[in-house]
Order: C-alpha cells, then sequence, then structure tokens
C-alpha cells in the first residue's frame, strides 16, 4: 500500500513473501529511474554544478542529475537535464552503466551517462532549470574533481563515483 506519495518518490509499505518462503514486513521508496551524466567540454574538463541541498541545508558540488520522466527514454533524460543544469546541449551522450544506489530501501535505478560535444542549445529549447533548482555549473580539470573528492568537498556518492568513470 502506498503510505505517501510526492512529487519525486513515493513510499510503499506492505508484507512480502521472501525467496525462502517466509513473509517479512518491508517499506520500500519507490523511485523513477535517474540520470546522472558527466559532461566533458571541448577542453576535456568536466562540468560540475553547485545547488542546494534541502535535506543536508547546504550546497553541494555534484555531476548533473535527475528524474527520467515518464515516457522519456535514459538518453534523452541525460540530454534534458544536461541542458537544464549546465545550459550546454551535448551532441553525444555514452550510457556507461546503471547501477542501484540503495537496494536495501529504494528501487531507484541511477544510468550514469559520459556527455560531450557540449554546444549552446536551441534558443527557442524548453530546457530550463527546475524552478527549486538554482544552479551554478563550473568547469574543473578532472585531476581538480578528483582532489575535490579527496578533500571532502564532492561529499555526493553519485557524483564521487562518476569521477571514476573518465
Amino acid at each position: 500500500m502506498i503510505v505517501y506519495k510526492g512529487r519525486v518518490f513515493s513510499v510503499e509499505v506492505g508484507r512480502k513473501r521472501f525467496p525462502d518462503g517466509t513473509v517479512h514486513e518491508i517499506a520500500v521508496v519507490r523511485h523513477p529511474p535517474a540520470v546522472v551524466v558527466v559532461p566533458i567540454d571541448r577542453d576535456g574538463r568536466v562540468i560540475l554544478i553547485r545547488q542546494f541541498r534541502a535535506a543536508l541545508d547546504r550546497e553541494l558540488w555534484e555531476v548533473p542529475a535527475g528524474s527520467v520522466d515518464a515516457g522519456e527514454s535514459a538518453e534523452a533524460a541525460a540530454r534534458r537535464e544536461c541542458e537544464e543544469e549546465i545550459a550546454l546541449a551535448p551532441r553525444s551522450v555514452r550510457r556507461v552503466r546503471s547501477l542501484y544506489p540503495t537496494p536495501g530501501y529504494c528501487d531507484e535505478e541511477m544510468i550514469f551517462f559520459v556527455a560531450s560535444g557540449l554546444e549552446k542549445p536551441a534558443p527557442d529549447s524548453p530546457h530550463k532549470p527546475d524552478e527549486d533548482e538554482k544552479i551554478e555549473p563550473r568547469a574543473f580539470t578532472v585531476e581538480e574533481a578528483r582532489a575535490m573528492v579527496e578533500r571532502g568537498e564532492i561529499v555526493d556518492l553519485k557524483s564521487a563515483y562518476a569521477l571514476t568513470l573518465i
């Protein structure tokens, strides 16, 4: 039974029969698939975004990411999120892999992409940041970005992992 339904996720509570035949109470966060995009500019730098995260009550450096909309392919979502969050449209997105970050209680699948061939979007593009997003994009060398992880300046796990893919 769904006990909470919000804009980003819902929470399901119930009982489930496990493979060994036992029945257990469960609580699962249901979340649509998400894309995680590592944008690489023509100089080989990675573009990170700084944005406020209410759950932590602070600003974080991250790679662009967001949910896949209903009926949208992961590739289209990666292109859209890149354009919305760094105001550049990728000519190429390459799917790298997908992972489940918190399978103990959430079904969210994160699909990782590397985006390249970044260019200004068409003037009539509808892709803009969400109303609650105040995003600051900035390019870093890959070495600078990885050093930010080591220094604790990037604390977002998906972003820290994404930087290992380039």
